[in-house]
């Protein structure tokens, strides 16, 4: 019999930078839109674990959505497998200064190929390692369970690698807004009634719009 956990993937609420580089650099969330707020967490599962990275504005996004749902939500785990790409000697630089610095280098989706990785910093192919740990690990703890994750763009563009075995550079043309909603389901036992041993996953909605349902 199959077993099937559901991730539901929330990308952190916005951040004033400055219009510079801020990668895991903690930076706080601004989450005064109660009713974007209100609409994502009527979306999301009761009885879930709840896990955010460990920077300030995931833990910030988690709590003004639980603030908002009909239930009690627990109190996250953190997760520092689930952080923003380490953009190293890059952050604090305006993206003009980064995109001059690089060119005619500058990538069309993120700041760098999947596989560089900026001095100082790790690449896309290295945080995808760590997310597939992070998430091997979790879905071993809580088979069966719905895990709401409030992370990053970098963190759920790993993930959706890792669902759909895409190459690390193709996952970077995901589009991941602020608050939006991405569900992928990890499912033992296979999809097919003839496949009883190996593990799916199975992607169920990307960059889901919680205006949508206002």
């Amino acid at each position: 019999m199959s077993q099937t956990t559901r991730w539901w993937w929330i990308r952190h609420a916005p951040v004033d930078s400055g219009g510079r580089v801020y990668g895991n650099d903690d930076l706080p969330a601004d989450c005064s839109e109660a009713a974007l707020f209100a609409g994502v967490a009527a979306m999301l599962p009761k009885d879930a674990v709840w896990i955010t990275s460990q920077l300030q504005r995931t833990q910030q996004t988690a709590a003004a959505l639980a603030a908002r749902l009909d239930h009690a939500a627990p109190q996250p785990l953190v997760e520092v497998g689930f952080a923003e790409q380490d953009f190293g000697h890059w952050q604090g630089l305006t993206h003009d200064e980064l995109s001059s610095s690089r060119a005619p280098a500058w990538h069309r989706f993120w700041l760098a190929p999947a596989e560089e990785s900026p001095p100082g910093g790790e690449s896309f192919v290295e945080v995808i390692v760590r997310v597939r740990a992070a998430m091997e690990a979790l879905n071993a703890r809580y088979a069966g369970r719905d895990i709401v994750t409030v992370a990053h763009g970098g963190s759920i563009r790993a993930a959706l690698a890792i669902a759909l075995g895409m190459e690390p550079e193709r996952a970077l043309a995901f589009a991941i807004d602020n608050c939006s909603l991405t569900r992928i389901d990890h499912i033992e036992g296979g999809l097919g009634s003839h496949d009883t041993e190996a593990a799916a996953w199975r992607v169920s909605m990307v960059n889901f719009p919680p205006r949508a349902r206002m």
